[in-house]
């Protein structure tokens, strides 16, 4: 769902999902470092309450297993690591991902190409973008000499 105001997406859980796996395959993580990792990945709107309930539930799934982390400072914290069978829904997701990419590239070739029909003069450049374009070429050329 985009919200129209603010230009953000909010992604639906099934998408965020592939994104925590993917984060967790590489290293374990706590809770607050995965969310801030999500948000670096784009995901600003993530509510932190919403990743809690969504690790605990992969983690019921057995896709996610946690140990508590006692050392540092403060508070123990859950540390989240991928199981197994985390990285075979993973490996699923990913062919599923490519699929979906698959369609969204088709779809933005018709879009492009009614955009072109119906409105042709879309795709041109106003002068403003034509000047940086001159201006990154003449940048370009002169840092080739």
């Amino acid at each position: 769902m985009v919200n129209q105001d603010i230009q953000t997406v909010n992604p639906s859980k099934n998408f965020v999902l592939p994104f925590i796996l993917l984060l967790l395959s590489k290293v374990s993580l706590h809770g607050y470092e995965l969310s801030q990792k999500l948000e670096a990945f784009g995901f600003k709107t993530l509510d932190q309450g919403n990743l809690y309930r969504l690790l605990r539930q992969l983690e019921k799934d057995e896709f996610l297993s946690s140990e508590w982390d006692t050392t540092g400072s403060g508070p123990a914290k859950r540390r989240y690591s991928i199981t197994k069978a985390g990285i075979t829904y993973l490996e699923g997701s990913a062919n599923q991902l490519e699929s979906y990419q698959s369609l969204l590239e088709q779809f933005f070739k018709m879009y492009s190409s009614f955009l072109e029909l119906y409105m042709p003069s879309f795709h041109k450049k106003d002068p403003i973008e034509k000047d940086n374009i001159k201006k990154r070429r003449k940048d370009y050329g002169s840092e080739k000499k």
